[in-house]
Order: C-alpha cells, then structure tokens, then sequence
C-alpha cells in the first residue's frame, strides 16, 4: 500500500463513489491495486499482472495509461491525472477518443503560459527559471514548448530540470538559485507530484518563487 495521502485519498474517494452507487468493494465489486510510485519498470510488470486478472475496467493514472494500453487492446482503460490524452496518444480525439481508451484530462497546454505569467506577476524581478518536467513522456515536453512559446514576450530565459530522481532534482534546483533573479515552474507530471514535498521544500530553503499546475509557491523570508 502506498503511504502518499494523495493517492490514498483517491482511492477513498473511489471507494465512496462506487458504493453511491451500489458497488462495494468485496461485496459485489473487486478492486485489484498496484503502486508503481513513478518507476517505468513496475508501471510495465503491473499493467501486465493486471490484465492477466481479466478485469472488467482498469483505471489508469497518469503516465501509467501508456504501459497499461500496451498491455491491453481489450480491456477497457479510464484515465485520470493526464495533461493531454491526444498529443500522448492515447486517444485519436477528444469528442471521439477510439480504441478502448477513454478518460479525463486536467491540463490543456494553453494554460502553461499562464504559468509563467503567474510567476512574473508574484515575483517580476525573475529572469532565469527553471522548469520541472520530464522529458521522457510528451506531456512533459509539450508543457515546456508552451511555457517556451511565451518566455521570449517575459524577457525570461527557461533551463529544463529533470524530475527522474531526487538527487537530479535537487541538483538543477540549487544550481539555478543562485542570485536574485532566479524562479520555478513545476508542471503536472506524475514525477513532480510524487516529488512534490522535495519541490515544496527547496523552494522555501531556498526563497525561490515558483508556480505550479496546482497554484503558486512565494516563499517567504524566516
């Protein structure tokens, strides 16, 4: 079981909804688990233990909605958690997604750019910014090209800090906190949320203002 109070909430609230409408789990519905807590292998080992159980729907969050469609062209798969369904591939469109997979999405890359304006307008002396985002999945990269679309008109430049490890987190954060000028964008990616107390807490060590998909960060001086 995972001990993040996030996921443990969304999994409550999944179990409440279900028995509003009459399913309970271990009564008349089976709810089968996995937590691969942002690592690629699990995400692959579990989609695949998980269609092996014949299920009647997987529910996928996330990054893991790749893996879980490659393991299955039958089962029928829900997302949530996903920035952009269609530039991911995991749906031809919106309005007609095809296939056996549909869902939720919560980021339309137009909102990106918003971002940084949110930032300038809480801290406008920033120049230099870093961005947390991963690289390895498209949402990651398109996220960075919309907010990179509107740095230019912000007189801002954007250095890319990867999000796979901690210690690479960490890394690129305290490099670009040096001097006065310096912010933080976090995008909505299944790794920034899983890092997210890590992110939180350089921010404030190191009185970088910052955005992310949820909000904004100014931390104050102690």
């Amino acid at each position: 079981m995972t001990r993040d109070p996030e996921d443990q909430g969304r999994v409550a609230a999944l179990r409440r909804g279900l028995q509003e409408v009459g399913w309970t789990d271990g009564r008349n519905v089976r709810i089968d688990i996995r937590w691969p807590a942002g690592d690629a292998d699990r995400v692959r080992k579990y989609a695949a233990e998980l269609v092996a159980l014949a299920p009647d729907v997987i529910l996928a969050t996330g990054d893991t909605t790749g893996p879980v469609q490659q393991a299955t062209h039958t089962v029928p798969i829900v997302f949530v958690l996903v920035a952009d369904p269609v530039s991911s591939g995991y749906v031809v469109s919106l309005n007609r997604p095809g296939g056996n997979t549909t869902g939720f999405s919560f980021v339309e890359y137009g909102i990106c750019g918003k971002w940084l304006e949110l930032l300038k307008q809480v801290a406008p002396h920033v120049a230099r910014v870093a961005v947390l985002r991963d690289s390895a999945v498209p949402t990651g990269s398109g996220q960075f090209d919309a907010i990179q679309s509107v740095a230019p008109s912000f007189g801002v430049e954007l250095i890319p800090v990867g999000v796979r490890e901690a210690d690479e987190i960490e890394r690129g954060v305290t490099e670009i906190a040096h001097g006065s000028s310096a912010g933080m964008i976090v995008t909505a990616t299944t790794l920034t949320i899983i890092h997210r107390e890590l992110i939180s807490a350089l921010a404030s060590r190191l009185q970088l203002p910052a955005t992310q998909f949820t909000g904004s960060i100014t931390p104050r001086a102690e």
